[in-house]
């Protein structure tokens, strides 16, 4: 199976040919660095997302903004979310504290990215 995607590890923004049969990746054109392949290995075997919220911050008037500290896997976006929704904390909590740990068993933290007082 043959897809074409947009790298977007750099500012060129490469438009890349993929080839991947049987689930394996075979090949990559059309980039002009290594991070394209780099990408392209994971973007078409097993892509990841970074995820960003709100929540409810006990005591204060507005949410708490947060993400996860590195990608998790894009099939488990839904669950994170919904793990998420789930959440309420008390102030104070700090820019770079972890509010939810190893969500949903990828091994990556939830942290916050602003602070609530």
């Amino acid at each position: 199976m043959e897809q074409t995607i947009t790298c977007i590890s750099c500012p060129v923004g490469c438009r890349m040919t993929v080839v991947i049969e049987d689930g394996q990746f075979v090949s990559v054109s059309g980039n002009t660095c290594k991070r394209g392949e780099v990408y392209a290995r994971q973007e078409c075997i097993a892509p990841q997302r970074m995820v960003t919220a709100v929540i409810p911050v006990q005591g204060a008037a507005m949410p708490l903004s947060v993400k996860t500290r590195t990608p998790i896997p894009k099939a488990q976006i839904n669950a994170c979310m919904q793990a998420l929704s789930g959440l309420s904390i008390t102030a104070p909590v700090h820019a770079g504290d972890v509010v939810l740990a190893d969500v949903c068993g990828t091994g990556v933290d939830v942290i916050a990215t602003k602070t609530v007082e």
